[in-house]
């Protein structure tokens, strides 16, 4: 091989020449250097080379490894903001933002278009309305990092079109540690306030309950009959017995307490030794939060009248709500010179319950109208993984990884009330024995999944080589959703008086019998219960080489065969009306992505890919839910089908010194047959359902930036601090587009195609897609003082949450600006070390606020006040 003697510096020179003048002004990189920088081979000045080979010594490690365009959360991004979970952190990465405290949007795509994984595993999920599960389930004490990919590579799932977010739970430590954390916080419009409470049970402040809220014995053997609750089915006494077993006053009755404030606690801990098999090691996280969200706000809705939008109801509700959180995370591991072994388990509880209450103008009614609820919401997950990570071969040339899971998540409601008033001559409520409803729903997913991939690295060259992939995935995700719904009547009527007491009065056990009688509204035909599957077998096929000297290539593709069934079920053994809805599709996706460093510290990126996204379940069963969050009532449609993507990715990347850079990208996606939400007319009442828009398109920009500061002062506060800007800015555009001869099939169709154009206008807004999102972090680190404290801003603007009714403007949110403030010391204190901080979230007091508006009208869909959190925590570290 012809050698050339060429310096570093002349060599770097002449390829900044042949790209860019501009690039040429690089700052040096700096003699600071990871150990994993440190440990690169160094070229001498002058020295011969066999190869002109320049490999990205400056660029961090996991940006280096990684041929996609990524961000990286690692510890320390967590612990500096302060996030409690995965879901507050990842709304400081580029281009994401968080919608309901629970559910990322990547580059302005629905959580539909992303997915999770926990260390590599799918996850299913406990939230009735998606199949993604929330993230606002992993506490951040359990991460050791995290890893947003938005442009695709084979080895992931094929549902993609925002990106893929990996959760990395906390590994086993080289030292052994202990600390437990003690937090206590506060909101401004919650705690200290006079709020609505419920009493429920003696034990719900552990997040279990006493067995109060347990489907009482006469109604078990009622619904173990398989027929409906109602006097045609059984005897007076019967229903009589069954609604006196129900609970009255402790889950009925609204009372008012003033809020106490939050708190938590959290214990983590782990160990590692030596034995004849290698490093074993184990470590836990436990945490319990007791937190309470008080909203006073409106809700309203609009009608068409004479082509003028108009309010029609016109409501202000209270609500508090009572968050209870259990988490544990046990790992262990054993660790050689080739292989690695993990055992990961994870289980987390989260319990809600609310007390709600809303008054107002009925536009159906023309009077004043009010209605109370009480409800109690358990979601669970426990995920167990079996992961390993082998090398062999001569030089550790063939890797071969593997993992096996089983993910289950559970909602339980048990006991949602909701009882109806309206108002007598006198203007005092009174009830309306009509609209009464209590419930009890269950909700069951879980997915079995197993892969294996298998690496082989070729050499090229001294200074290059070829890393070949192959592999295979399988999963299986379940799902089973029943809610069983009853009333009571007064088919002879009641009193003046009985309408007029208190609501545990009149359904106490002296009126039920004489006077009121339970009876089953479950809905029919596949309206209250369904089982869901989807089935997905996957292998690939990837290689990833320097096919020349600093231009790598990641070309790759991914087979995928997913069939998805949801099949309603009729509680009552009837036929349901409905055929079971199957979609079972086979797919070619392809991907690739070329990186040239052609400096030492730059990159470009470019990608290109095909991916696909799914419905949920919930969207395929023709089953209504009524959403807590909204209060809005969602119906599924049984004609929809998947929705098949085209991306495309370009990113320039400069990474001038270590953990400091500056990248800037765009992106252009094409979206066929995109689900979006969309406002109905459902028989008498307006329900939210999903249809398959033609055709939209997304593109957009992207630039971060992160970059220390070091100031020389005679100021002890200046000199020995290092200051932080980081910011982030994303700019996305997307269009729905309609053509002439366009259609879509609703739920309401019953499978006949209707004009696209009555749906969806051409040239509207992606469902979910915000025009601008940017963070923005300033602050500081004292290593002397250890301290670190930082100010954290995230702006996101308007965006889509559904579409309104045919002739009606969309509803549109407005998250707008939030500002944090977080700030950490660590002291030593009678020979133990301990951690301080302090967290203020939301200082501006951004309110939350959903509205459709037309004409100069604006009609307030959901608003109220967020208030300003604040919270103090104290760790003590063994």
């Amino acid at each position: 091989m012809k050698t050339v003697k060429l310096s570093l510096g002349g060599l770097l020179l002449a390829t900044t020449a042949m790209v860019a003048p501009g690039v040429a002004l690089a700052q040096t990189a700096p003699t600071t250097q990871t150990p994993a920088q440190q440990a690169e081979p160094q070229v001498d000045q002058g020295a011969e080379l066999g190869e002109v080979v320049v490999l990205g010594r400056y660029i961090p490690q996991p940006n280096r490894e990684s041929p996609e365009v990524a961000a990286f959360l690692t510890a320390e991004d967590l612990e500096r903001t302060g996030d409690a979970d995965a879901a507050g952190a990842l709304a400081r990465v580029t281009g994401l933002s968080v919608v309901e405290g629970r559910f990322i949007y990547v580059r302005g795509l629905g959580e539909r278009y992303s997915s999770a994984l926990l260390n590599g595993s799918p996850l299913p999920s406990p939230e009735p309305l998606q199949r993604v599960v929330p993230l606002d389930l992993f506490p951040s004490e359990i991460l050791s990092g995290l890893t947003v990919q938005k442009t695709y590579s084979v080895a992931y799932p094929g549902e993609f079109g925002g990106g893929v977010v990996d959760l990395q739970t906390i590994d086993t430590p080289a030292e052994p540690f202990f600390s437990m954390q003690a937090s206590v916080s506060g909101n401004t419009e919650t705690s200290g306030k006079d709020a609505l409470i419920y009493f429920g049970s003696r034990t719900d402040f552990t997040s279990f309950d006493d067995g109060t809220r347990d489907v009482p014995g006469p109604l078990q053997l009622g619904f173990a009959t398989g027929q409906r609750i109602s006097a045609g089915n059984f005897s007076a006494s019967q229903l009589r017995q069954m609604g006196q077993s129900l609970v009255n006053a402790p889950l009925r009755l609204l009372q008012r307490e003033t809020t106490p404030a939050n708190f938590g606690l959290r214990f983590t801990g782990g160990t590692s030794t030596e034995t004849s098999f290698g490093t074993l090691g184990g470590v836990f996280v436990a945490s319990y939060d007791n937190s309470w969200t008080g909203r006073n706000g409106i809700r309203q809705s609009g009608r068409l009248d004479a082509g003028q939008f108009v309010t029609a109801n016109d409501y202000a509700f209270q609500s508090n709500q009572n968050d209870l959180t259990l988490n544990f995370l046990g790992a262990l591991s054993l660790t050689s010179d080739t292989s690695t072994l993990k055992w990961t388990n994870l289980y987390v509880r989260n319990v809600t319950k609310e007390a709600r209450s809303e008054a107002g103008f009925d536009d159906a009614s023309g009077g004043q109208r009010r209605t109370d609820n009480t409800e109690w919401f358990v979601r669970q997950l426990y995920s167990t993984q079996l992961t390993g990570e082998h090398s062999f071969g001569a030089t550790g040339e063939w890797e071969f990884d593997w993992r096996a899971g089983y993910a289950l998540t559970s909602r339980d409601a048990p006991y949602e009330t909701r009882f109806g008033y309206g108002q007598n001559v006198a203007g005092d409520w009174i009830h309306d024995i009509e609209t009464n409803a209590i419930s009890f729903s269950e909700l069951d997913d879980d997915i079995v999944s197993a892969g294996a991939d298998l690496h082989y690295t070729l050499p090229l060259s001294d200074a290059r080589e070829a890393v070949f992939s192959v592999g295979v995935a399988y999963s299986d995700n379940n799902r089973e959703s029943e809610q069983r719904t009853l009333r009571f009547i007064a088919p002879n009527g009641l009193s003046a008086d009985q309408l007029e007491s208190r609501v545990d009065y009149l359904f106490s056990d002296i009126n039920i019998g004489p006077y009121l009688q339970l009876e089953e509204i479950t809905g029919t035909n596949g309206a209250a219960a369904f089982d869901g599957q989807l089935k997905t077998m996957a292998a690939y096929a990837q290689v990833a080489a320097e096919v020349i000297p600093l231009v790598n290539l990641n070309l790759g593709v991914r087979f995928e065969q997913g069939e998805q069934t949801v099949t309603p079920r009729d509680l009552f053994g009837g036929t349901t009306g409905f055929l079971p809805t199957e979609i079972d599709e086979n797919y070619v996706l392809p991907a690739g992505t070329i990186t040239w460093n052609f400096a030492e510290d730059m990159q470009l990126r470019f990608g290109a890919s095909k991916t696909i996204g799914r419905p949920q379940f919930r969207e395929l069963a023709p089953q209504q839910y009524t959403d807590v969050e909204s209060d809005r009532t969602f119906i599924g449609n049984p004609y929809l089908v998947d929705t098949e993507i085209l991306n495309l990715d370009a990113r320039w990347e400069w990474y001038f010194a270590r953990d400091q850079f500056v990248t800037a990208g765009v992106f252009y996606k094409d979206l066929d047959k995109p689900i979006e939400s969309s406002v109905i007319d459902q028989g008498s009442s307006i329900s939210q359902t999903f249809l398959n828009a033609p055709n939209a398109t997304i593109m957009g920009a992207e630039i971060e930036a992160k970059k220390y500061f070091e100031f020389g002062s005679d100021m002890d506060f200046i000199a020995n601090k290092r200051w932080l800007v980081q910011a982030n800015y994303t700019w996305s555009d997307s269009e729905v587009n309609v053509k002439d001869g366009d259609t879509v099939i609703t739920q309401n169709s019953l499978g006949v195609a209707q004009p696209a154009s009555f749906y969806v206008i051409d040239g509207s807004r992606l469902q979910g897609q915000s025009e601008h999102v940017a963070n923005v972090q300033l602050g500081w680190e004292d290593d002397t003082a250890r301290s670190q404290a930082t100010l954290i801003a995230n702006y996101v603007s308007e965006r889509t949450s559904a579409r309104g009714r045919p002739g009606e403007p969309d509803l549109i949110q407005e998250p707008g600006i939030s500002l944090d403030f977080v700030f950490r010391k660590d002291f030593d204190y009678a020979g133990r070390e301990y951690g301080f901080a302090v967290q203020l979230r939301n200082l501006l007091g951004e309110e939350f606020l959903e509205y459709q508006e037309q004409g100069g009208n604006r009609v307030i869909i959901n608003g109220y006040d967020l208030g300003t959190s604040g919270s103090v925590s104290l760790t003590a570290r063994f």
